[in-house]
């Protein structure tokens, strides 16, 4: 069964950082992009970061440009994302995303990824 699993939200106050974890299983995960897309209460699921399966492209969306990094450990099948100089609207529920095999491109579109996360809960406080 293919499963990825989030971990590593939690309350932060603003300034602060956290870094999240994506744990895939079920497949072999390094021909896919990976991609963190966020949703807040009475918004739409929203692109946030995004990394090519062999991790050297990557794309940010611009509110989280320069405060957000993303990585992977393909040895680990395991996804990351560091955010930094949290702000009060990085709240929201946080998913992992992954592209089908074969299809290593970080787009940032929603229904290119065809795996989802369960999400993990990111509240940042002033």
């Amino acid at each position: 069964q293919v499963q990825l699993v989030e971990s590593g939200g939690g309350l932060v106050q603003a300034g602060g950082s956290l870094r999240l974890t994506c744990a895939a299983s079920g497949r072999p995960f390094s021909s896919s992009a990976m991609g963190w897309f966020r949703q807040a209460p009475g918004k739409q699921r929203e692109f946030v970061a995004a990394i090519s399966n062999s991790g050297a492209n990557t794309n940010f969306a611009d509110s989280v440009k320069g405060r957000f990094t993303i990585s992977r450990d393909n040895a680990k099948n395991t996804v990351y994302l560091q955010m930094n100089s949290l702000k009060l609207e990085d709240t929201a529920v946080y998913y992992c995303a992954a592209r089908r095999a074969g299809f290593g491109y970080p787009t940032t579109i929603t229904y290119n990824y065809d795996t989802w996360g369960q999400g993990t809960q990111v509240t940042v406080s002033s």
